[in-house]
């Protein structure tokens, strides 16, 4: 079901199991972007397998005149303090020579739709600290940065030998 959206000729659609190729494409060129590259192993088959199957995360698409130009990539959380679930965006990207006509913050706020409609506390996302222009952009829409919290990652070897230290 394509969403209609005010900016002509853009609108939004939920992503189904045959887009995993497509949403493999976009995760690759936002980790090229950021740098980060070769910490990308997603393949259509795990997305196929955890995102659709097991209903591990959603995507929405955003197309122009019918042609995707953009995704966002969410899954649920849940706020302890709230006491009410979460939206966790995790990627938004929309191709470079698509920026600037406003397609990310209409995905954006149809992601904060989904969010009221569902009845969630939060929508929330992380931002590089590089990424001034992207950080400007989300406070000039009303975002605020969390102060004095760092995101800390644990995976890989790391992840498996703490996993035996109970």
């Amino acid at each position: 079901m394509m969403i209609k959206t005010n900016l002509p000729d853009f609108t939004i659609r939920f992503a189904e199991k045959k887009d995993a190729p497509l949403i493999v494409k976009y995760i690759k060129d936002l980790a090229s972007y950021e740098n980060e590259l070769e910490d990308v192993f997603v393949t259509s088959e795990l997305l196929e397998k955890n995102m659709f199957d097991e209903n591990g995360a959603e995507c929405l698409i955003g197309e122009f005149q019918e042609t995707p130009v953009g995704f966002a990539f969410f899954h649920n959380s849940f706020s302890t303090f709230l006491g009410k679930p979460g939206i966790a965006l995790v990627d938004l990207f929309i191709e470079p020579e698509m920026r600037g006509k406003g397609y990310g913050k209409a995905m954006l706020s149809f992601l904060a739709n989904i969010a009221e409609e569902r009845d969630c506390g939060r929508l929330e996302w992380w931002v590089h600290d590089w990424n001034e222009s992207a950080a400007e952009h989300y406070r000039n829409w009303g975002a605020k940065m969390i102060k004095d919290i760092r995101v800390y990652r644990m995976d890989g070897s790391f992840l498996e030998e703490f996993s035996k230290q109970f």
